[in-house]
């Protein structure tokens, strides 16, 4: 077989994609947003070029049941912060997951795909999360809900794909090259995505805040 017969279609499940012409292509990015950062904005762009996607939705969870709450900005702040990071009318910030009254991803992932069926969704994550989705509640059902696409981060993307879930789901992955198709995907599908790397962390961002405001108080003393 050569390699210009070589397709999605033969090779990969796909849903029709006269359908997938016809419907919106939105990346779903969750997470605490304690603060929203570059990084955030960074893996959205490239989605959005590498996915051909129409829109990222960052969906800013009211509490991440892994983290704690000590520390946690209030959802009203957090959401502000996210807005002013996107600068990108194709990034949506929402407080969905509060309105539809879930807490675990799998749930707020499967209220979406009932609220919007004409959407073609793909869920976008860190390969930090990779790492560590296992933790998660239902995570196997967040791989057969939708397709899913993983960030490439600095330091975490070789150790990702040794992770229990990449393990999971081996057979499901798609190769990169693939990644406009991916929305189309019947799931589990997955792949990871290389792009620009950069290193921001919210956890790093709160630790320069606490160091600056302990600072701040030792100089007025």
């Amino acid at each position: 077989m050569s390699a210009s017969q070589e397709t999605p279609r033969r090779h990969y499940g796909v849903i029709d994609p006269a359908r997938a012409r016809r419907r919106p292509r939105v990346g779903l990015l969750g997470g605490s947003f304690n603060p929203a950062h570059e990084g955030h904005r960074q893996i959205s762009l490239t989605a959005l070029h590498r996915l051909g996607l129409d829109e990222v939705w960052w969906l800013v969870s009211p509490q991440n049941p892994l983290k704690p709450e000590a520390g946690m900005a209030p959802l009203a702040e957090r959401m502000a912060t996210a807005r002013a990071v996107a600068r990108d009318p194709r990034i949506r910030v929402t407080d969905i997951e509060s309105r539809l009254g879930t807490r675990f991803t799998a749930d707020t992932l499967e209220k979406l795909t009932r609220r919007y069926p004409g959407h073609g969704f793909v869920w976008l994550m860190g390969a930090d999360n990779l790492l560590q989705i296992h933790k998660w509640r239902d995570w196997q059902r967040i791989f057969h809900l939708l397709p899913v696409a993983v960030l490439a981060r600095p330091s975490y993307s070789l150790k990702a794909l040794s992770a229990p879930a990449a393990q999971r789901f081996l057979r499901s992955r798609w190769p990169e090259r693939l990644g406009r198709r991916l929305v189309q995907a019947e799931p589990p599908a997955w792949l990871l995505i290389h792009g620009p790397l950069n290193p921001a962390s919210a956890t790093a961002i709160r630790a320069a805040r606490r160091m600056g405001r302990r600072e701040g108080k030792g100089a007025s003393t």
